[in-house]
């Protein structure tokens, strides 16, 4: 059964305050989705339409694609959505198959790669999938009939497996690594049960059969971070009318939690706890590089204020745990930013960060090296870098070369 949830917060943020935070945060007030006209009607019944943004990887989203033609549901149609891409990925699109659509549009983004699919869908469901990754042949019949047996549910996700450039599997079950927000939100304990994949899938293969299934309200929940993973969801074409596209306004990356947060913010959501995915890692062009901590940090800040906001009267969580989100989430943009040599907008969210956690001692020390000179700073990286190489040796020549018996 689902955990029974706190008492209501009596905290109420000071939008005003949170704006002053830096000029490089999108304002956190409500957000005005595109459009949803483009997604009238109920859609060709059954179909799924997977929306596939890439931008010039010719050489892997064949796989994706074929990944998709490869289900064991075959009522599917491919949106591949080219963001401006030089090299020769419309000609690998177009040798896929009548049902497999190519979309041009100059580089505008993932989001609005995205939301031009979400345009061109004809499907009562809809599928994402990054042009990296590859579906598991059950995935979409399990989310379609999952979706069909529970007619209260807008949108169903999955665990995934994370594998190398190489297609090595390197973790089998990567989405509560990847999202660390699993360990403040236990799906088992915020979702309710609904038994397992074999209770509406008679045919389910044997290794997914006896997957649990949960379903319930995901919106406080995601406050504390994201669930979700893009590639693993199918939604109801009625859930994605009333929450809208992606926001464009995010950019760079990181724009997929506040999409998942307004889809979860609609009504019930549900998870199958077996991963469909396989999901790439490590790869330079990755939206998830660490070239791109910086935006994700800013595009996670501007989610939290907003839905702050936008969610009043609705979150369930205590206090100290939105005071603890806060801070970590200013602290997030502080650190980013003195990554990248902005000392001053990394004091001014650090500082913001204190104010909700004044005894955290990680942004204290951070806010340190914040103030000091770019001199002093250099020498205390050093200093932190050969700390940590010491620390690594001492505990590599501790570290027994076998297994000592006992």
């Amino acid at each position: 059964m689902a955990r029974k949830v706190p008492t209501r917060i009596s905290f109420i943020v000071s939008m005003d305050h949170m704006r002053s935070a830096s000029a490089h945060i999108e304002s956190p007030g409500a957000f005005l989705a595109p459009d949803p006209a483009y997604l009238d009607g109920d859609g060709v019944p059954g179909m799924v339409s997977i929306v596939v943004p890439t931008h010039d990887r010719a050489r892997i989203v064949g796989a994706a694609i074929k990944s998709v033609l490869a289900q064991t549901y075959q009522n599917v149609e491919v949106i591949v959505v080219d963001d401006g891409s030089t090299d020769d990925t419309r000609s690998v699109v177009e040798r896929c198959g009548p049902r497999v659509r190519y979309l041009y549009q100059p580089n505008s983004g993932v989001s609005s790669a995205r939301n031009l699919g979400f345009a061109n869908a004809r499907g009562e469901f809809i599928a994402l999938l990054d042009s990296d990754d590859e579906f598991l042949p059950w995935k979409l019949e399990a989310q379609v009939r999952l979706l069909q047996a529970h007619p209260d549910v807008g949108m169903v996700w999955t665990d995934m497996t994370a594998v190398s450039a190489d297609g090595r599997v390197i973790e089998q079950r990567y989405l509560r690594t990847f999202y660390g927000a699993h360990a403040l939100a236990r799906i088992e304990q915020v979702l309710e049960g609904t038994g397992a994949l074999e209770g509406i899938w008679v045919e389910a293969p044997a290794d997914v059969a006896t997957a649990p299934t949960y379903k319930g309200d995901l919106f406080s929940s995601m406050l504390l971070g994201n669930l979700v993973h893009t590639s693993t969801v199918v939604l109801r074409r009625d859930r994605l009318r009333m929450g809208g596209g992606f926001d464009t306004s995010l950019t760079h990356s990181g724009e997929d939690y506040e999409f998942h947060l307004r889809t979860c913010s609609h009504g019930a959501v549900a998870f199958i706890d077996a991963p469909s995915l396989l999901y790439r890692v490590g790869a330079a062009d990755q939206l998830t590089a660490p070239a791109y901590n910086i935006y994700i940090a800013r595009n996670n800040l501007t989610t939290v204020l907003r839905w702050l906001e936008l969610g009043r009267g609705r979150i369930n969580l205590p206090e100290y745990r939105l005071q603890r989100r806060l801070a970590v989430s200013f602290r997030w943009v502080g650190e980013a930013e003195l990554e990248r040599g902005d000392r001053r907008a990394a004091r001014t969210h650090l500082m913001r960060s204190l104010r909700h956690a004044p005894r955290d001692t990680r942004t204290a020390m951070l806010l340190i090296f914040a103030a000091l000179p770019p001199a002093a700073l250099r020498t205390a990286r050093a200093v932190k870098r050969g700390y940590r190489r010491t620390v690594a040796r001492a505990s590599s020549s501790a570290t027994p070369s076998r297994p000592q018996r006992a």
